[in-house]
């Protein structure tokens, strides 16, 4: 394996690794998000615990873990997609078992989000204006992660025409799903929770 493939790889684990809500939670004595509420350590759980301000410090930060890996990708392989799509799936997986965390860790569509950005701007608006679009009409934040991230392998298709960019995008939609596969018991059933913002 090519070393640079390997340490960007490594990086983008041990930075996917850092649970934004979890650090924010705890600095600003906030309700844990692994014990409260849904038990997941995203923005949308520390948005309905906590209110607005920490939920956009934890979605800035779980961007930020997935945008930067692949930023150091592109900067030490002049953009090869390989190593930008590793880059982008081990910054995901980090999120999802983080190594700091017992590897107990999120659906990680924020940091998806945030690798997207990395390979892309345009690939990273289509995928957000999907998850802002389904939130808007639908105000599930499952159903628009779920959109989100099965829109991600077509876009970046559209967009790159290149395997590695689609073959990441579909494993991390993959991953979602099974992540998310109580939420889609849920929406099947007409019981998932709607977002609300706390007053």
């Amino acid at each position: 394996m090519d070393a640079t493939l390997l340490v960007t790889a490594i990086f983008a684990y041990l930075l996917g690794s850092v649970s934004s809500a979890i650090l924010i939670s705890k600095i600003l004595r906030l309700p844990d998000p692994r014990v409260e509420g849904s038990g997941n350590p995203g923005a949308t759980n520390v948005l309905r615990l906590s209110g607005k301000f920490p939920a956009a410090l934890t979605l800035l930060g779980d961007v930020a873990k997935g945008t930067v890996p692949v930023l150091v990708a592109r900067l030490l392989t002049d953009g090869d997609t390989l190593s930008m799509s590793v880059a982008a799936l081990m910054a995901f997986l980090g999120h999802l078992y983080p190594l700091y965390f017992r590897f107990q860790g999120g659906k990680g569509v924020a940091t998806a989000l945030g690798a997207y950005l990395g390979l892309s701007l345009h690939l990273f608006v289509g995928v957000g204006v999907t998850w802002i679009a389904m939130a808007f009409i639908f105000r599930y934040s499952s159903l628009s992660s779920l959109s989100a991230m099965l829109s991600a392998p077509i876009v970046g298709w559209l967009l790159f025409e290149d395997i590695w960019v689609s073959a990441a995008a579909c494993i991390i939609f993959l991953f979602v799903v099974i992540r998310h596969r109580t939420n889609i018991q849920r929406l099947l059933a007409g019981q998932e929770s709607k977002i609300r913002l706390k007053k």
